[in-house]
């Protein structure tokens, strides 16, 4: 699915986003990433073994959420999606990303490296996507 030019906007510029995943018994599992956008795709970096790819390699799918809170609630804006992934662990395509992700996070180059190996990339490829605010 295609996302809108402010949704695009508004995801790029948030620092995190949250995914939620599900385990085999279907235990929900929902964390903060740091993430990039290239076109209409999200990415985001974790260790190998983390629980996110665990579950994802058990089930690809994915929603997420990043959103603005105001007690001024006409000013609540904010972006659910769902959607399919895809692990990347090598090659090209990995470290492009990392370099995004290195120039958004100039944090993850000195403190958390994103190394073929040891970390995977996942895209998420949306599908089903709400918005408000925007």
């Amino acid at each position: 699915m295609k996302l809108k030019k402010i949704e695009r906007d508004f995801i790029s510029l948030q620092r995190v986003l949250r995914i939620a995943t599900v385990d085999k018994n279907g235990m929900p599992h929902n964390v903060p990433v740091c993430h990039v956008m290239d076109g209409d795709r999200i990415y985001f970096a974790t260790g190998k073994k983390s629980k996110k790819i665990k579950n994802l390699k058990q089930n690809a799918k994915v929603a997420l959420v990043c959103d603005e809170y105001s007690e001024i609630w006409s000013y609540l804006r904010g972006i659910f999606a769902q959607g399919e992934t895809r692990v990347i662990s090598k090659g090209q395509e990995f470290r492009k990303i990392r370099k995004l992700l290195y120039q958004k996070y100039p944090q993850y180059e000195a403190e958390a490296t994103i190394e073929e190996g040891d970390t995977v990339i996942v895209e998420i490829i949306p599908q089903n996507i709400v918005s408000w605010g925007l």
